[in-house]
């Protein structure tokens, strides 16, 4: 199987997820990074720098024997079955489903204030995150975790929707966003040990030094 990975180069952003759960796996993969220039002129005409169509003028998209997968939910999921990172049982799989989707969900609450050019609104906006909106999920998912007597949130051991957690966590925390304090998780213990136990991963901080130059 030939599998390409295509994003830009921003850690802890969208294909952190999908790139983590292949490294750990040890399944092949050809990491493409995409420049800022490429980006723009993919959502403005459809088509990668190779020439291949992207279905949805978005990023990250994976090409696996010259079929490109759009989606990030939906080729996350993919990782996460050939890297034995899911689940064969369907509630389970559900249950990993949710919390990929809550991920995202939340990057999208969080992703409108990156775009926004008004300063002032941009402050408002984090403020409202920081007080009312991501603690309202981070709740939700610390209950899910309490309810569940492993420390991971699905099964006993990690799959895919705890490497969607500690990306998007990770971002969170990374002190990049102004306005969101890096201690923005530090009341929800079980929710921090996610991030905790994937990022001390032997293999996750491997990648991320081999990457990055660094354990970020």
């Amino acid at each position: 199987m030939s599998l390409k990975v295509y994003y830009s180069s921003t850690p802890f952003w969208r294909a952190e997820v999908l790139r983590v759960s292949l490294y750990i796996s040890n399944t092949p993969f050809e990491d493409i990074r995409i420049s800022r220039e490429e980006f723009i002129n993919m959502i403005k005409t459809g088509f990668l720098p190779n020439g291949k169509r992207v279905p949805f003028h978005q990023l990250p998209v994976i090409e696996v024997d010259g079929e490109i997968i759009g989606q990030t939910g939906a080729i996350a999921r993919y990782c996460g079955k050939i890297s034995n990172l899911y689940s064969d049982d369907n509630i389970n799989a559900a249950k990993i489903d949710q919390v990929i989707d809550a991920a995202t969900d939340i990057t999208n609450l969080v992703s409108p204030t990156i775009r926004e050019k008004d300063e002032q609104k941009k402050l408002e906006d984090r403020l409202l995150l920081k007080n009312k909106f991501l603690p309202r999920w981070f709740k939700y998912l610390e209950n899910i975790l309490s309810e569940h007597t492993s420390e991971w949130f699905v099964e006993n051991k990690m799959t895919i929707a705890d490497i969607a957690m500690w990306r998007l966590l990770g971002w969170l925390t990374s002190g990049i966003i102004d306005g969101i304090p890096t201690t923005i998780v530090d009341n929800y213990p079980k929710l921090k040990n996610i991030h905790y136990k994937v990022h001390h991963h032997p293999k996750v901080q491997e990648w991320m030094l081999k990457t990055y130059g660094k354990e970020i």
